[in-house]
């Protein structure tokens, strides 16, 4: 099966090429700059620039991978969740290609298909390789908690309540006066400073759920800084706000994952999405899965952010699968949560 898969749920504009199981080419645009001069994505912005690079990135894709359009068997694109206006620029244009071609077209969740990158190894899928996990998804806009207990079967445990663990570092970030996106510039100043300088809330840390929040730790930055006033003026001084900041956070995904994983008797752990290319995450993820006797699998960088992908080999299998029926007029679903 040879399929195309369009990626424009947010501010990345993507188009991937997978064929048995293997990623072909996997193009992707990004918006950072555009949208760093106000701070953070604009939804109409972003919108505009998918119009104007879908065409030249799923263009690019297929001359990358050596496939014409009419090779295709099978086109998808992520139907949700995401900001609605991006996501009907990749849906219908997936749509559109499918009703010409007369081929079958699957919309993805965008989460879903990160819960399933860690088993996709440089370009090809590893799902022979499969064993029952809790899955941590972390990004900017969610982060989840997931027993997957096999192939294309998983239950969310526990989501975000209001704050994101990848949004907490942007909104920390700027505060700090840091540029847009501040994750990965928290991370890089984090390494040159004290984890134990400042103490941070640690939300829900012993809550007896899996749910997480963050946004009692943003506001505790908030006073913080409010309180230090001169701190910013000084380098080391905010490598170690970063540090200390980028501690609470990874001390809360890692323990409450390996808690998860402890309590579902499952001997695996997966982590995805943007903040899993965090240094100190992953450092701290494979701390804790060695010491638990817990074998670790991390989505590859080039997975973890936004990327046509991962949509295109979860589509694959879908296809393959029967799940679920191809449906062409299907509308995007922005708000569409995990199941």
């Amino acid at each position: 099966m040879t399929l195309l898969a369009l990626e424009t749920s947010c501010d990345e504009t993507s188009a991937a090429v997978v064929r048995d199981g293997k990623i072909l080419a996997n193009v992707v645009s990004s918006q950072i700059e555009l949208h760093a001069e106000y701070g953070g994505v604009v939804p109409e912005l972003a919108a505009r620039e998918h119009l104007r690079n879908l065409l030249p990135v799923a263009h690019s894709a297929l001359r990358e991978a050596g496939i014409s359009m009419n090779q295709l068997d099978a086109v998808a694109a992520t139907q949700g969740p995401g900001l609605p206006n991006a996501l009907l620029v990749g849906l219908k244009a997936a749509q559109a290609a499918a009703f010409a071609l007369n081929k079958p077209f699957i919309g993805i969740n965008h989460h879903e298909a990160h819960l399933y990158s860690p088993w996709i190894t440089g370009t090809t899928a590893d799902f022979a390789a499969f064993q029952p996990n809790i899955s941590l998804i972390v990004s900017g806009g969610h982060t989840l908690l997931v027993l997957v207990s096999g192939d294309l079967k998983h239950r969310v445990l526990g989501g975000t309540i209001d704050d994101a663990a990848g949004e907490c570092f942007d909104k920390t970030g700027k505060l700090m006066g840091l540029p847009y996106p501040a994750g990965p510039v928290i991370d890089r100043l984090a390494a040159e400073g004290n984890p134990k300088a400042y103490d941070f809330p640690r939300p829900l840390l012993h809550e007896a759920n899996d749910d997480f929040s963050f946004s009692g730790l943003k506001t505790s930055v908030r006073y913080f800084i409010r309180d230090h006033p001169t701190l910013l003026d000084d380098r080391q001084k905010v490598c170690d706000l970063c540090a200390s900041v980028q501690a609470a956070i990874i001390e809360v995904l890692v323990k409450k994952t390996i808690r998860a994983a402890k309590r579902e008797n499952v001997r695996c752990v997966t982590a995805s999405g943007g903040v899993t290319c965090n240094r100190g995450l992953r450092r701290e993820l494979e701390r804790a899965c060695a010491n638990n006797g817990f074998t670790l699998r991390l989505a590859d960088k080039t997975l973890c952010t936004d990327n046509a992908g991962m949509i295109g080999i979860l589509a694959e299998r879908k296809l393959l699968a029967g799940l679920p029926q191809p449906v062409l007029d299907e509308e995007i679903k922005p708000g569409w949560a995990l199941a």
